[in-house]
């Protein structure tokens, strides 16, 4: 395989703010996303500045010792940890004579691997030509600039002209096909919502463990590899929560990551509004990674640029069944409110994570006692349909229910509550 591979020299930036083992960590994250787009990097380099060069972004003579590293290596390839501007691109790419992408570029190129859904297409292209359009300059009549990524995949390939007026034009006709999308997605939100179930969304960076849980609990059969972006599509999947057989539809997105590229935040909008929508948050960890921490707070910084901040959530932190880190995360549990340690791969910790799961949709809901006359046994299946129910009796005159419901199902059927 690493005979296909291209070689690459990987490049970030030290700044006053942020120390070595923040840059240590962006450039081995960075590896391992050029490994997943198809690329082996053979050396890395680290420029300390005070800030960004606004022509080379690293400097010139930063860009010399990357140019003979390229020489020594037989390299073709550089890629800068940070999003470069249109003339930085330019500027490196007369230097070294060499293919330059940035982070935000070799994300793309991985989301256009992974894309299988016209729905995922749709949106890595809208992304893909954000990008290009104000990179137009320079870079001739084709869309082989979108094509400069590792393996060059995506709308590259399909040779659409690249000036400005013909780009824009299928921006918006991208656009108008995903609000279609959207349009159809808030229909079936509507729909689901008619029905009361509540909604958890499972989110968390890239890789953490996400699909394998959902898999674990409904048996979807999404797709589980070691990889960075292994699904996009959002899978959705109802699970009755035992033992009260409580109705909860999982949703499953896709991942995040640091410096996540705001083209694709825009684009998988109406992907992401699944996980806007949901009444409860499963924020899912990987506990065995050496950036635990910076990976949380990717996370966050993602769902509050979605406006998710405050929802309730629920941490998990996934695979535990490394040994190693056993004392660490019990420190975590311990610091982190409404959390679990668990394993979605072998199930260990699968009870106190429904327990907790219980506890916090219970946390919506309002609890009484409620009378049904036999007349009307359908609205006791919906009340256990739609909530919790505690305690149930038969009675000479009908069902007796101490039941917990969502707000409006307690006003829909205030007629048949009782005073306890």
């Amino acid at each position: 395989m690493s005979e296909n591979r291209e070689l690459a020299i990987i490049v970030g930036l030290q700044l006053p703010e942020y120390g070595f083992m923040d840059v240590d960590e962006s450039l081995l994250e960075l590896k391992a996303l050029a490994h997943t787009a198809g690329a082996m990097v053979a050396d890395q380099v680290i420029q300390a500045r005070e800030s960004p060069d606004v022509a080379t972004y690293v400097g010139r003579g930063k860009l010399e010792e990357i140019r003979n590293l390229l020489g020594h290596y037989g390299a073709e390839l550089v890629i800068f940890d940070d999003e470069l501007t249109p003339a930085q691109l330019r500027n490196i790419e007369e230097a070294l004579g060499a293919k330059v992408i940035d982070r935000t570029q070799l994300i793309l190129d991985i989301f256009a691997q992974r894309a299988r859904t016209r729905e995922a297409q749709l949106q890595v292209d809208l992304a893909q030509l954000q990008y290009l359009l104000p990179r137009l300059a320079g870079r001739g009549t084709t869309l082989s600039r979108l094509g400069g990524g590792i393996g060059t995949r995506g709308p590259g390939e399909t040779k659409l002209e690249t000036d400005r007026r013909r780009i824009r034009q299928r921006i918006a006709n991208l656009r108008r096909e995903i609000e279609e999308i959207r349009a159809q997605r808030g229909l079936h939100r509507h729909a689901r919502r008619k029905n009361l179930v509540p909604v958890a969304a499972l989110v968390g960076y890239t890789n953490a463990g996400k699909s394998t849980l959902l898999n674990r609990l409904t048996g979807a059969g999404v797709l589980v590899e070691d990889q960075l972006f292994a699904t996009l599509d959002p899978t959705i999947r109802r699970w009755e929560m035992p033992p009260s057989g409580q109705p909860v539809l999982f949703v499953d997105t896709v991942g995040f990551i640091r410096k996540l590229p705001h083209t694709l935040v825009a684009a998988f909008r109406a992907t992401l509004e699944e996980v806007m929508s949901a009444d409860l948050l499963i924020h899912v960890v990987d506990a065995t990674a050496y950036n635990m921490e910076s990976q949380m707070s990717a996370v966050f910084e993602v769902l509050e640029e979605l406006g998710c901040a405050g929802r309730p959530l629920i941490t998990v932190f996934n695979k535990v069944d490394d040994l190693s880190r056993r004392a660490a995360i019990s420190e975590l549990l311990a610091q982190t409110p409404d959390s679990i340690g668990m394993s979605a791969l072998t199930g260990a910790g699968m009870d106190g994570f429904i327990d907790l799961l219980e506890q916090k949709l219970g946390e919506r809901l309002t609890y009484g006692i409620y009378e049904i006359p036999y007349k009307h046994a359908g609205i006791a299946s919906a009340m256990r349909e739609v909530g919790q129910v505690i305690e149930e009796e038969y009675t000479d005159t009908g069902i007796r229910l101490e039941a917990g419901l969502p707000d409006s199902s307690a006003e829909r059927w205030a007629q048949f509550r009782v005073l306890s």
